[in-house]
């Protein structure tokens, strides 16, 4: 089967699969590999942007229909480019999508689209240490000096192996598969999962069956981990701007409350309990247990559902990184990005130097960060190559 390919940038060669090393490649054409592509753009390096997506914004235009961000539209802008809603509102997947694909547009960087990297190795040379990379993609190779990979904390969707007892009388969705409530058959539903995601799914779910709340009917949310509730709106101030002003998103991730932020799981703003319950939303404890088409939670209730939603996360998969200590088995080794292996950089993960890190307004400042780094070491690379090219008799003779 062949990929196709799409380039936003016809100020670069169309082919660059025949070209020598790129100075950078960023792996991933979400908010995080364009925030970086800014600078490095900036910077006036030589790079390439590379996504399995056939689309800018893909990531945003597959989720759920009603999908909004609970940030404020003044708090989503990528550096450069402010979020073009009106301050106060909470955009949408579409709006986040259309977003990010004029945000490229605008500063002319260099996307290709269709271009699913399948194992990036190290290539070392003469004995060294490395001296780059290459990246194997359907349509050729790409070599590079550094890489950035991009490609964020939502790349495969976790389902518990409780999901196994189930029969096939009933339908399992991720909360990755589910778009509104028109692909939901009759009968209960049970969404499971406490966080963002599933609440709002829930609480979508149970407004649309009109008033009617009897058992045959009923939406169920099974909580896991309890987790730690914010309202939107905290004396007439969006809850942002209290979390910008006292700089609790820029705790780093080794502060003792950031620590402690951690251990609380993910923060559920603006989905509390009693709005739930006021929508007929049937609670109950962990789901436990499944056979067939009952499923049991942590209290020992059960039930019978027709269609149950895995509103359970997501996980990284790293398996396409060929790197000797680039990847560790709770995901990727780095020190704010800055991978142990020399050249490798990551971005956009959840808590990579602060709570704001894997937020679309709040990742400019690790792409600040890191492209820093890179145009230092770029520089470093350059200067010691032109000094080897100096000295190497070779070179005085060409």
């Amino acid at each position: 089967m062949t990929t196709r390919s799409t380039r936003h940038d016809c100020q670069r060669p169309a082919t660059p699969f025949d070209h020598d090393a790129l100075d950078v490649l960023v792996i991933g054409a979400g908010q995080a590999g364009l925030a970086i592509g800014y600078h490095l753009r900036r910077a006036g390096l030589r790079f390439l942007i590379v996504d399995a997506a056939t689309e800018l914004g893909a990531s945003w235009r597959n989720r759920w229909d009603s999908l909004r961000l609970f940030t404020p539209a003044r708090y989503d802008g990528l550096p450069g480019m402010a979020f073009p809603t009106p301050a106060d509102t909470y955009p949408t997947r579409t709006q986040v999508a259309d977003y990010l694909t004029a945000y490229a547009a605008r500063f002319s960087l260099p996307v290709l689209l269709g271009t699913p990297v399948t194992r990036l190795e190290r290539v070392h040379r003469n004995g060294g240490n490395g001296d780059g990379f290459i990246a194997y993609t359907p349509q050729g190779q790409l070599h590079t000096r550094q890489v950035v990979v991009a490609t964020g904390p939502f790349q495969t969707p976790v389902t518990p192996a409780v999901s196994a007892g189930l029969g096939t009388d009933v339908v399992q969705l991720h909360s990755a598969e589910y778009r509104n409530p028109a692909q939901i058959r009759p009968g209960r539903v049970v969404v499971v999962g406490g966080g963002n995601s599933g609440r709002q799914i829930a609480l979508e779910l149970a407004h649309n069956r009109t008033g009617d709340h009897s058992d045959d009917s009923a939406v169920t949310l099974a909580l896991g981990t309890k987790e730690l509730e914010l309202p939107q709106r905290i004396l007439g101030r969006d809850l942002f701007w209290w979390l910008t002003k006292t700089r609790l998103l820029a705790k780093t991730a080794d502060s003792r409350l950031a620590r402690r932020m951690r251990t609380r799981g993910d923060l559920v703003i603006g989905s509390p309990m009693k709005h739930l319950r006021a929508a007929g939303v049937d609670i109950r404890p962990r789901l436990t247990a499944t056979e067939g088409d009952t499923v049991t939670f942590a209290d020992d209730t059960q039930t019978r559902p027709t269609t149950i939603i895995w509103a359970t996360g997501f996980r990284s998969d790293y398996s396409w990184i060929d790197i000797q200590g680039a990847v560790t088995d709770t995901g990727a080794a780095h020190n704010r990005g800055i991978s142990p292996v020399s050249g490798l950089c990551f971005i956009g993960l959840a808590w990579q130097h602060s709570r704001g890190s894997a937020l679309l307004g709040f990742v400019k400042d690790d792409a600040a960060s890191l492209a820093e780094h890179i145009t230092a070491r770029a520089a470093d690379t350059t200067t010691a190559r032109d000094s080897a090219g100096a000295t190497d008799p070779s070179a005085e003779e060409a």
